[in-house]
This record gives structure tokens, C-alpha cells and sequence, in this order.
């Protein structure tokens, strides 16, 4: 068993019957949502599933999973998901797949945000590793793109998969791939991109999350805010 399969079956012990669990999207996603499937077969397990993205509701629906739509709730007992880096304070990096909005959502809906990750995830600040992705509305995506240039940020529209125009989210968004200065902290990154006009949401979630759970070894650590 690898560690991605490790902490996502420690992570479906936060899971109890009569929740409405919020699935992520990603490999150790995966994961997550198989072992739900297996409880729900093999204990009885009774959950109602809400998913972050098309990848994640299809998957569920294929194990048997019952989902509810994003729009007919209004909070969530508990949402597990991966992430792209991973402070030491517990700010996450999140959306390179670009279901930032959803992903968002459900963080904030939630009683428990749960995230699991190994240890290749974990970074000292935010942009470590990875450019910050920033939806914007499509007919403001220069206007956006130049303010945050005015605040020290470099980057440009991500491509889509063929490179002939512009990455679109399920939504209709553009996104904005950028990098600011590791000098800025996560509070103050947050507001700044948040206060942006243009911008529909960004990768940066910050005090969101309750526990993060680290799998490097197959030993599992466990951080809560």
C-alpha cells in the first residue's frame, strides 16, 4: 500500500453514517472515495456525497455512491481533499486542476476540511513549488492581469491542452498562472488576490482547514489548526 492509498483510508475513519461528505478530486481523492464505496458495501456505511468536480461525481456514481448537486445544499458535514503545497501554518495551495471554485466551496462549507497529502507536498510558503492559479472573468482577464503585475506578480493565461487559446474552466472562466514574491505572507497574498477586481477565486486557502493528514513512509502524522 502506498502512502496516498494510506492516508485516505485513516482519512475515511472521520467518516460516520448520516454525514454528507464532500469528495476532492486527484489521486489520493481516489482513493477516499473507493474506501467510502467499500464501507457502504462491507459495513453499512450511510453517507450522502457531494463531489468538487466531474471526475470525482462520476467515479462515485460508478461505486455506487449516492451524490447530491452542489446547488441543493447549504453546508456539509465533512470534506476530504488533496492538495499542491502545504504551510506549516496549514495554508494550502489548491486548483492546479482548476475546480477552484468547488474546491472553495466546499472547504468553507464545511464542519471538518480534512486534507491528505504525503510529505512531497509540504513547503515553507505558498508558491514554493508551484505558480498560484487565478480564475478571472474572461472579459476582464487584462485588466486583472495588470493589476497584479502592479503588485509585483509575473505570469500570463494558462493554455489549453492543445495550445491553440486559452484554458477554460467547467464554469467558464480564464486562469491566470502567476507568481509573487515569497516575501508576502499567505494572510496578506490571500486578501490581496481575493480584493482584486476581476478575479472569481484563486488557489490560496487560507484558515480553512481543520486537519492535515501527512502520510511519508507509511507513517501517518497529524496536524490540527
Amino acid at each position: 500500500m502506498n502512502d496516498k492509498q494510506l492516508v485516505a483510508l485513516h482519512a475515511a475513519t472521520y467518516v460516520k453514517s448520516g454525514m454528507l461528505v464532500g469528495l476532492g478530486t486527484g489521486s489520493t481523492a481516489n482513493y477516499f472515495i473507493e474506501e467510502l464505496a467499500r464501507l457502504q458495501c462491507d459495513e453499512g456505511l450511510k453517507i450522502i456525497t457531494v463531489a468538487s468536480s466531474t471526475v470525482s461525481a462520476q467515479k462515485a456514481q460508478s461505486l455506487g455512491l449516492s451524490i447530491v448537486a452542489l446547488e441543493n445544499i447549504s453546508s456539509i458535514d465533512l470534506y476530504v481533499d488533496g492538495a499542491d503545497e502545504i504551510t506549516p501554518e496549514m495554508t494550502l495551495l489548491k486548483g492546479r486542476g482548476s475546480d477552484l471554485v468547488k474546491e472553495k466551496l466546499l472547504a468553507k462549507a464545511a464542519t471538518q476540511f480534512i486534507v491528505v497529502a504525503d510529505e512531497s507536498k509540504l513547503v515553507n510558503h505558498i508558491g514554493q513549488n508551484f505558480v498560484i492559479p487565478i480564475e478571472v472573468i474572461p472579459f476582464a482577464w487584462q485588466l486583472t492581469k495588470k493589476s497584479l503585475e502592479n503588485a509585483g506578480a509575473q505570469g500570463d493565461l494558462r493554455p489549453n491542452a492543445a495550445k491553440d487559446g486559452f484554458w477554460v474552466t467547467s464554469h467558464g472562466s480564464y486562469v491566470l498562472d502567476m507568481k509573487f514574491d515569497a516575501s508576502i505572507s499567505a494572510q496578506n497574498l490571500n486578501d490581496l488576490i481575493s480584493n482584486t477586481p476581476g478575479v472569481v477565486e484563486h488557489g490560496i486557502f487560507y484558515s480553512l482547514t481543520d486537519i492535515v493528514l501527512i502520510a511519508a513512509n507509511g507513517v501517518i502524522s497529524e496536524r490540527m489548526a
